[in-house]
């Protein structure tokens, strides 16, 4: 790659749904001549092999944890992280930063708009999070994943462009690929996703309700989980004693692949998984992580639920007895779960990636609002 073309610095870290997107924006501004380099905090550099061939910097952040010494740790961190961004930033003169929501966005991003330096916000989620609001004002434009956000103020909605959440290239490309065959009485392929942190409950809960199908019925399922590794034994025996066959690990390398099999996800509804599962368009039962104050997750889900794409059921009511009824209903009307299929897939955007690739250029190029 040219050294003289211009470098883009991607601010991103800490979970998966914020490399996620980065990533797929890396790979698509590569592919249009840019050099790209990441900034990330101490979390986020276990995703460095996913940035293969691009540097990374690591720059110290925090998040304002609970209680008043949680918050000045968090902001001491925060603050040496934001030193450290403005020296590297200033060495490095980047053509624009762009960032990627939570706290380790925010050093990087902050020091650009200091030193003058274009900066693009994205946000994944159907609710803006506290780092991209406080960054938002400054940045020459705040691209979102959803055509509605709450927590953007009347200016910040003006230079708003929604591009999508970008997602891996292997996943865009389910986008076009038929919902695979399912008959009556044929084989119901189930995808379980528990998210970045692992979900318990869908270790506890799905055994048991599955296991009180019929005996024809236990027979159709064919699952697939991802489980937390305190989760795993425990989760093989009761689906061994249930006589219902089951994929379970910790991990899985090749999500489209397991996307593509599968004819209904039970998951977390972060934006990340939202976004492939739409992509791929795949129905989905979500069950929104509730711990967070601002239900993020569950306005993620709705969304997709309101266009018939999805079922949302909260951690409470997530009970042997509801699944059950849900899953029975998908089996004798598997024409539900197709016609939940094509509504997933019209919330699906896969070209997000080289929508937030086209505003990256036109704002690197100078180009403004021509």
């Amino acid at each position: 790659m040219n050294e003289n073309s211009k470098l883009i610095l991607l601010s991103s870290g800490g979970t998966g749904g914020h490399i996620t997107p980065a990533r797929a924006l890396a790979h698509d501004l590569m592919s249009r001549g840019f050099r790209v380099e990441i900034m990330t905090d101490d979390r986020g550099k276990k995703y460095e092999s996913m940035f293969e061939g691009m540097k990374t910097h690591v720059v110290k952040s925090g998040t304002l944890g609970k209680g008043f010494l949680g918050k000045i740790m968090g902001a001491a961190n925060l603050g040496v992280g934001i030193v450290q961004a403005m020296t590297l930033v200033k060495s490095l003169n980047p053509a624009m930063v762009i960032g990627f929501g939570g706290y380790p966005s925010v050093p990087g991003v902050y020091a650009a708009q200091k030193l003058k330096i274009p900066t693009i916000i994205h946000e994944q989620n159907a609710i803006i999070g506290k780092a991209n609001a406080f960054l938002a004002p400054k940045a020459e434009r705040i691209a979102i994943s959803l055509p509605s956000v709450t927590g953007l103020d009347e200016n910040d909605k003006m230079r708003s462009v929604v591009t999508g959440n970008p997602v891996r290239e292997e996943i865009a490309a389910l986008y076009t690929k038929p919902y695979p065959i399912l008959e009556q009485d044929g084989a119901l392929r189930i995808l379980v996703l528990g998210g970045s942190l692992g979900a318990k409950v869908f270790s506890e809960i799905l055994p048991e309700a599955l296991s009180k199908l019929s005996s024809s019925q236990r027979a159709q399922i064919a699952l697939t989980q991802q489980c937390r590794e305190d989760d795993l034994e425990d989760a093989k025996k009761a689906y061994g004693a249930a006589g219902i066959k089951a994929e379970l690990a910790t991990f899985f390398d090749d999500v489209a692949a397991e996307l593509e099999k599968a004819h209904l996800v039970i998951a977390r509804s972060g934006a990340s998984t939202v976004a492939e599962v739409t992509t791929a368009g795949r129905p989905a039962i979500f069950v929104p992580y509730p711990h967070h104050k601002d239900q993020q997750q569950k306005m993620n889900a709705d969304a997709v639920a309101d266009t018939g794409g999805a079922w949302v059921m909260t951690e409470e009511g997530f009970t042997p007895e509801a699944i059950l009824a849900r899953i029975e209903t998908f089996l004798q009307n598997p024409e539900t779960l197709f016609r939940a299929a094509e509504n997933a897939r019209s919330c699906g955007k896969p070209d997000a990636a080289r929508k937030l690739g086209n505003l990256v250029t036109a704002i690197a190029s100078g180009w403004g609002d021509k």
